[in-house]
């Protein structure tokens, strides 16, 4: 099993999420993306004021017809700050020794990853899958060799990096969207059309519930 994990607010999920992890599922070869909404993220304030419960059920809603995405409520249920390693040791430890994880982040986040909690750790429990641009697979490998390992080494025809000890790290450029959560939310408080930005059951739910008025 080769299992995906993409973590974020979610706040609204929407379709450059969708079209992104649907890419790498294809390019990776993943088996199944798990999309994991975060409930108190020590990097990034949930504004404007939303309930967990309700980023949740949108994600739900947004891959319920997907036969290889699903949504795991394991940072929601956490009543603390949602760190990264205790999610990949979560997982480590439920899917079983034959799984293979992998983290899925964008580049911006990637080159920040050294400010995240035990994040040499993240090394050894999951290969990572960076959403990179034109040209940014330079300065990923000298983030790589200067702050995580200088074992790291390019292997062009995977577009990844491997390592003698630790997880690979790939690189995958994925069809650009110009759509934002923030954006969707301040076209909803405008009282404007959020329709083809995010999957329709999604924009009737935020319709229904009020939500980001």
């Amino acid at each position: 099993m080769r299992l995906g994990l993409l973590g974020g607010t979610f706040n609204p999920i929407h379709f450059g999420h969708l079209r992104a992890a649907e890419e790498i599922r294809e390019n990776i070869d993943l088996d199944r993306i798990t999309f994991i909404p975060s409930a108190l993220p020590p990097h990034k304030k949930v504004e404007p004021p939303i309930t967990a419960a309700d980023r949740l059920e949108m994600a739900r809603r947004a891959v319920a017809d997907h036969p290889f995405f699903e949504v795991s409520e394991v940072e929601i249920k956490r009543p603390r700050l949602s760190y990264t390693v205790e999610t990949l040791r979560y997982f480590q430890e439920s899917v079983g020794a034959g799984t293979e994880l992998f983290f899925i982040v964008g580049m911006d986040a990637f080159l920040e990853i050294n400010t995240w909690k035990s994040y040499k750790e993240l090394f050894r429990l999951s290969h990572f899958v960076v959403l990179t641009r034109p040209g940014s697979p330079d300065a990923l490998k000298k983030f790589l060799t200067e702050h995580i390992s200088s074992g790291y080494r390019h292997d062009p025809e995977r577009k990844r990096y491997l390592h003698p000890e630790l997880r690979a790290v790939f690189f995958q450029n994925v069809t650009p969207l110009d759509i934002s959560s923030t954006k969707i939310r301040a076209l909803v408080h405008e009282g404007r059309s959020i329709r083809y930005l995010t999957p329709r059951i999604v924009e009737e739910y935020i319709i229904n519930k009020g939500i980001y008025k």
